[in-house]
């Protein structure tokens, strides 16, 4: 049931002393269109026959209004794939639905919403990043990516589309962060949250492992990160584990939701930090969205515990060949059962036993941490974190406390407007202002939450990235303090 806020959203904007971008907002494409503009480029690029493979798939395994509804079916349990979104977007409001498709009618109504500006991911089309067949995967994301780039031309000062990025190849993903940006204009990239890898030779697609990138990949990264940097753009990551969780649901779509987004941040976020790409590339600056902050605190306080026991300074006390024997077994003859003293021969070999040692002592060698800081100043820093509006755990990233020092994390608000989660777009700013009312933000926590945060992620990469938009004057005033 909707509760009808006593303050709309734009008295609630007129109110704040700052603007409020949407740094997750999302709009749902129209796919005979989307579909046929990408058939069209599939055809230029390979022929009738590139065309045909794309239509045989389409977007049709990401609908949330058609789906696998019999989940009893015996091939379905064999593969066992997660329940997905069904029944995914509102629909009991003509107006909000028709806005989320129209780029122009959305554009009119943000005042009407409460935001200045709107950075715009792509809903069903977020599938192709995983969904087609790997070597369609590139070419498709291009074609959204002209797409959504025509589309959205009219109205840059208020709405910024993101561009699709699939992660398969490192060479390819560089290539179409240049594309993205250097041709087609596009100033936010969205890249995969990880590629899928066949463990072994055995064909069987369930014999797969998620590549997060960071660590123990094959291929090399690195020029993904350095196309980032090169264009000026924040990698920024929307993925979920839902469908590849190994406890996800046949049959329960919310079971695999929750924390679906999070758990896969926390993959990747950790791999990026323990394989060492926080510090090769200093100045890149990471978004994880719509997973919520606490699973940022929660890996945070993971690693510091884990380099206080583990990290170089300390992994030498736990090496086996320190042990000191003899003193063990002195205690066994004091205080052992009979069965333990007359096997103390065998006891004395099991201790003695010669250990295993990594070629890398430390663990955190890539990630080149000597100090508590070199964990937490990357995350407080150069990590965002996208949090809807009636998450009640965004005051808690202002007030954490790792390795005995207050810890801030950065909240970004994302509205996820035309998804079932926002289902009336003008009460999202609402809801983000309950906090606010109820004494739980503060006025600078708000403003970080729904304005200068993302201002940070996005014009700490390129001060220019606000160039032309409404929230640019404000905006240079952040980026200067």
């Amino acid at each position: 049931m909707t509760v009808t806020p006593a303050l709309s959203a734009s008295e609630i904007h007129d109110r704040l002393a700052h603007p409020v971008v949407d740094a997750d907002g999302h709009f749902m494409e129209l796919m005979p269109l989307l579909d046929d503009a990408i058939a069209s480029d599939m055809e230029q690029i390979g022929g009738a026959e590139l065309r045909d493979r794309y239509l045989a798939q389409a977007v049709r395994a990401f609908d949330t209004v058609q789906f696998a509804a019999d989940r009893s079916d015996p091939l379905l349990r064999r593969s066992w794939p997660g329940m997905s979104a069904w029944w995914g977007n509102p629909v009991a409001d003509a107006r909000d639905r028709a806005t989320a498709h129209l780029p122009r009618l959305l554009y009119e109504r943000l005042d009407e919403i409460g935001v200045d500006l709107m950075l715009a991911y792509p809903s069903w089309a977020l599938g192709y990043l995983a969904g087609p067949e790997s070597e369609l995967r590139a070419p498709v994301c291009r074609a959204v990516n002209s797409y959504t780039a025509r589309l959205f031309a009219p109205y840059r000062d208020r709405l910024r589309p993101a561009a699709l990025i699939p992660m398969d190849d490192p060479a390819t993903a560089a290539a179409e962060i240049d594309h993205a940006v250097g041709v087609l204009g596009h100033s936010l990239v969205l890249l995969s949250g990880y590629a899928l890898r066949p463990v072994g030779d055995s064909g069987d697609p369930l014999a797969v492992r998620l590549d997060v990138f960071g660590l123990d990949s094959e291929a090399d990264y690195d020029p993904v990160w350095e196309a980032c940097r090169r264009n000026q753009v924040a990698p920024v990551f929307h993925s979920s584990l839902q469908s590849h969780h190994p406890a996800r649901s046949v049959t329960n779509y919310v079971y695999n939701h929750i924390g679906g987004l999070a758990h896969a941040h926390e993959a990747l976020c950790k791999a990026l930090f323990m394989g060492g790409v926080y510090r090769r590339f200093p100045d890149l600056r990471f978004g994880y969205l719509e997973g919520g902050v606490m699973w940022g605190a929660s890996l945070l306080a993971d690693l510091v515990g884990h380099w206080q026991k583990r990290g170089a300074h300390a992994i030498g006390e736990l090496d086996p060949d320190r042990l000191d024997v003899a003193a063990v077994m002195s205690l066994i003859g004091r205080y052992g059962t009979d069965e333990m003293i007359s096997n103390s021969g065998p006891i004395r070999e099991w201790l003695e036993r010669r250990p295993g040692r990594p070629a890398q002592i430390d663990e955190f060698a890539a990630a080149a941490v000597d100090s508590p800081d070199d964990i937490i100043v990357p995350f407080a820093e150069r990590s965002f974190f996208g949090c809807e509006a009636d998450d009640p755990l965004v005051p808690l990233a202002f007030g954490l406390h790792v390795a005995d020092r207050p810890v801030s994390l950065r909240p970004l608000l994302g509205t996820d407007v035309a998804h079932w989660d926002a289902p009336a777009m003008d009460l999202v700013l609402p809801e983000a202002y309950e906090a606010v009312e109820d004494g739980r933000l503060d006025s600078g926590q708000m403003e970080d939450f729904v304005f200068a945060n993302a201002v940070r992620l996005h014009g700490g990469m390129n001060p220019g990235f606000f160039d032309g938009t409404v929230v640019a004057q404000q905006a240079g005033a952040v980026l200067a303090g």
